[in-house]
């Protein structure tokens, strides 16, 4: 395997395992404060790392907003991404979150048909049902009660991200990658703390270099993640994205001595399954595209 493909995998595993420890400290700081004051420390510890770059180059320019109402709508959805999945960790193990939540790509793809006008033929639709059936197995049903609260909390956040994925699809034809990231997380930071407000914790001392933490992984995975799509074609990079379930197992065994049940396992493998089957094809038909197109 040439050495740039070997790169972005690396790139990528490495960019999973920072947002992995992340996640593990939000949990941690879960445990002290709401889901909702969570979500702004989550911000306000990840915005000095996305303005640093352009106060160093001066690029202020590309913050500016083309759509400012549909990032108002990332705004709000981000919102509901953190504040579900942070409840999620809070009350479940990370690979039990992260194994509903990687639903998420199988949802982009769903909505992508009627919101995108994309076409999916009946091996993607299969594969998208195999892996909600894989969801459902993770959430439990049962004649005493349909679902836990974190699981759905979960999957009410991968649902969320879907959206917002659809979203970025749209802003990226007018706004700059800086304008997205801060918009976003700007807004989400300012409407998380309207809404944590009446309920705000003071800040623990001994908790400040955590949000340090936050900051720092954040910025690496970041940039990690950048330069894995940066190096490679996205076909071949994301199937490494799955290895968060990994990433939760080791960290759910080493820190809080848990393994997740045989059902999330079975679950969260028709899930990743799933995923892996979509992102097959989708390789496979961009294959097809450029021989037609050679051959033109």
């Amino acid at each position: 395997m040439p050495n740039w493909r070997l790169r972005a995998i690396a790139s990528m595993i490495a960019a999973v395992a920072a947002f992995s420890l992340m996640d593990a400290l939000l949990k941690g700081l879960s445990a002290h404060y709401p889901p909702m004051q969570v979500a702004v420390l989550r911000g306000v510890a990840s915005m000095p790392f996305m303005l640093l770059p352009l106060l160093l180059t001066g690029k202020w320019g590309e913050l500016k907003p083309r759509r400012f109402p549909m990032h108002l709508l990332r705004g709000v959805l981000s919102v509901v991404v953190l504040g579900g999945f942070i409840y999620a960790v809070r009350v479940l193990s990370l690979a039990n979150a992260y194994a509903v939540f990687l639903s998420a790509p199988l949802l982009v793809t769903a909505f992508s048909v009627p919101l995108l006008k994309e076409r999916a033929d009946a091996r993607h639709w299969s594969a998208i049902l195999v892996g909600l059936a894989g969801v459902l197995t993770m959430l439990r049903p049962s004649a005493s009660g349909l679902v836990t609260w974190g699981a759905l909390a979960a999957l009410v956040s991968a649902i969320a991200y879907a959206l917002s994925a659809i979203a970025v699809r749209v802003l990226t034809r007018t706004d700059t990658t800086a304008s997205v990231i801060f918009w976003t997380v700007g807004l989400m930071t300012v409407f998380a703390t309207a809404a944590a407000a009446p309920v705000w914790v003071p800040l623990e001392r001994s908790h400040w270099p955590w949000l340090l933490a936050l900051g720092v992984l954040a910025a690496i995975g970041q940039y990690l993640l950048t330069e894995a799509f940066r190096s490679a074609p996205p076909s071949l990079v994301a199937p490494f994205e799955y290895t968060a379930l990994l990433w939760g197992i080791a960290i759910d065994r080493l820190v809080w001595h848990v393994l997740p049940p045989l059902r999330v396992c079975l679950g969260g493998g028709l899930v990743i399954a799933s995923g892996l089957y979509l992102i097959w094809r989708e390789r496979q038909h961009t294959r097809s595209e450029l021989t037609q197109q050679s051959w033109q």
